[in-house]
Order: structure tokens, then C-alpha cells, then sequence
């Protein structure tokens, strides 16, 4: 985390250099003349934290022009100069404002003041949640909606068809999904439920030279109808050396935001009890492409499709392991 502090006073400054020493932090100074608002402007897009060491209404109404997003503002704290209180100001989940707070009260022996209702309840965080365990979030209305009814309760009940270790604090599993106030799974269902898309599918695929991308968005999208699987928990494509130029696989993995594995030739063989496709053996040397990237790269055996064809693609889908648990931060107050 990249984190910035900013002082007003002699006092604030001095406090500054203290916690740039201890966290690895930059003090921003103020030219003679600057406005706060400048300043903060100039630095808002590089830093992902800002430590303000002055009055909580000179910081509001600095920053409030530059707000966006919760998912992408940095996190904002607030510090008198005599370090007596730390607040957690902005962005206080996904932006580890909270996180930062509790670090900083430690090293300097603040009062760390957070107010989000989850961490008050000692209530687990959804959008923290998903995050540490690589789920992909129901839109944000819903997930607003299902925190609000977690901190008004004090519960809710999950149905999940991937495996458990353990649920965070206010979540419960259910065996039958009629009990359930969410979901998560990597399919899709006929349920009027928000649902979490679990990371643990691979989408393995081959293809001919040149294959544009629209041709691999065509044959995803046909096979994952096909399935009734859930793009959102698409974890990362795979394929054979030989392709790692092709520009329309390499356009259309960027495009989504998905890593590709590429393995060689002699990886792929060593793999059994899969069907040999002699296409392939005569391309590149394989005993095939989609099925046995897709598995290496999910570290399973576990086939969601075997290989389909299209005029210039081969796809198929592999089941990477998956467990939801516990945050690591709430498994160490156990």
C-alpha cells in the first residue's frame, strides 16, 4: 500500500515524519500558497491511503470533489496532532481504511475510531469476504442490500455447491438453497437470489492461426450457455506454447481481464487417460489442447466440458479446487 500523509501544523509535521518512519509512508509537504484541495488533487491518483493530520472538516470538504467510487477512491484517515485519535474516514473496507487505522493506532498508541457497522458488530465484511476468498460480488445494490440485512439480523444463510471449511462470523451454510439468503457457486440457477461466483474455472481452448477474438467470445459464450456456468467465475484461460502469439486469443484474454497458462508440448503428454486428438499431434506435436490445458492449469481432474469444436476453436472447462473458509484477520481472534 502506497500511502501518503499530509500536515498542517508544526506539531502534525513532526507526528507525520514519525508514522513515514514506521509505515514506509511519503509526507507530502505544502508549498507556501497551496490549497489543501491542491494539493490532495495532485496526489489522489498515486497514492492508495492518505493520512491527514488535521480537523476532520478541512479533510471533508477536500476531498469531497475528488470522491468516485468506494471501489477505486484510496483510503482517507484523520489524526489530531496529538495522536491521541485515528479515524477511519473513507474506504474503510475495500480500500483497507479500517486495516490502516488499526495498524497505525498500534504503532503510535491512538485510539483507532472506526465506525462501519459490520466492524462495530464484529460482523464479517461481505465485500472484504469476497475479496480474500476471490469471489466475484452480486452487483452492488444487492450486496448493499444483503450487508444491510446482515447487520440489521445478525445472519445470514449461504447455500454453496463448493466446499467449506468454515463461514465468517453472521454467515451460516444451508443444505437446501430454498433456506438460503445468497448463494455461491460457479452455476447458474433459476433463483431470485443474489450469488457469489466462486474463481475456479479454467476455460482451455486451442485454435487455428489467426482465429479472431470475436470467434473465441462466440464459442465461450455458446459453451458456457451450453453448461449453464457462470462467466463471472472464470478464473483464467490455458493453452499450448504454440499459441502464446496468437493475437486474438492474446486480444481477448486483455479484453476480460483474464491470465492465460501456457504449457508445452511435453507437459501436455505427460498427462493420461485422455482422448488423443491426432489434429493436434499433427499441429503441434499433443496429444491435445483445450482438455488437458485447461486441467494442468486447474490442478484437477475434474472435466466441467470435454473438448467442443467450432470452425477455428477448441474450448472445453476444467473445476479448479475451491474452499471457502474464514478471513485470515478474524481466524486470528479465534
Amino acid at each position: 500500500m502506497k500511502i501518503a500523509i499530509l500536515a498542517l501544523t508544526s506539531g502534525g509535521i513532526k507526528l507525520a515524519q514519525k508514522l513515514a518512519d514506521k509505515l514506509n509512508a511519503s509526507v507530502l509537504p505544502k508549498k507556501r500558497g497551496e490549497k489543501l484541495f491542491e494539493r490532495l488533487a495532485l496526489a489522489w491518483p498515486e497514492y492508495d491511503a492518505f493520512i491527514c493530520i488535521m480537523a476532520t472538516g478541512i479533510v471533508v470538504r477536500a476531498i469531497a470533489p475528488l470522491l468516485k467510487d468506494k471501489a477505486i477512491d484510496p483510503c482517507v484517515l484523520v489524526m489530531d496532532e496529538k495522536g491521541n485519535n485515528v479515524i477511519s474516514l473513507l474506504s474503510g473496507h475495500l480500500g483497507g481504511g479500517n486495516a490502516l487505522t488499526l495498524r497505525v493506532a498500534k504503532v503510535i498508541g491512538a485510539n483507532p475510531v472506526i465506525t462501519t457497522a459490520s466492524d462495530t458488530l464484529k460482523l464479517t465484511a461481505l465485500d472484504l469476504w469476497a475479496q480474500e476468498m476471490r469471489l466475484v460480488p452480486p452487483p452492488r445494490p444487492q450486496l448493499n442490500a444483503l450487508s444491510a440485512r446482515l447487520v440489521n439480523e445478525g445472519q445470514l444463510r449461504a447455500w454453496s455447491d463448493v466446499d467449506v471449511a468454515g463461514m465468517p462470523r453472521g454467515l451460516e451454510i444451508v443444505t437446501h438453497v430454498k433456506d438460503a439468503d445468497f448463494l455461491v457457486s460457479h452455476r447458474l440457477y433459476a433463483v431470485n437470489l443474489p450469488q457469489f461466483y466462486p474463481q475456479n474455472v479454467v476455460i482451455g481452448t486451442g485454435c487455428n492461426r489467426d482465429t479472431p477474438a470475436e470467434e473465441f467470445e462466440t464459442a465461450l459464450t455458446e459453451m458456457l450457455a451450453g453448461l449453464g456456468l457462470a462467466r463471472q467465475s472464470i478464473r483464467n484461460l490455458a493453452s499450448i506454447d504454440a499459441k502464446n502469439n496468437e493475437t486474438g486469443l492474446l486480444y481477448f484474454a486483455e479484453k476480460n481481464r483474464w491470465p492465460i497458462d501456457f504449457f508445452n508440448r511435453d507437459t501436455i503428454n505427460t498427462l493420461k487417460n485422455l482422448e488423443i486428438s491426432f489434429a493436434a499431434m499433427k499441429a503441434v506435436g499433443a496429444i491435445g489442447v483445450a482438455e488437458p490445458a485447461c486441467l494442468l492449469s486447474a490442478g484437477s481432474e475434474v472435466l466441467l466440458s470435454r473438448k467442443r469444436k467450432w470452425k477455428n476453436i477448441t474450448m472445453a472447462a476444467a473445476l479448479a479446487p475451491f474452499t471457502l473458509s474464514v478471513p485470515a484477520l478474524e481466524a486470528k481472534d479465534v
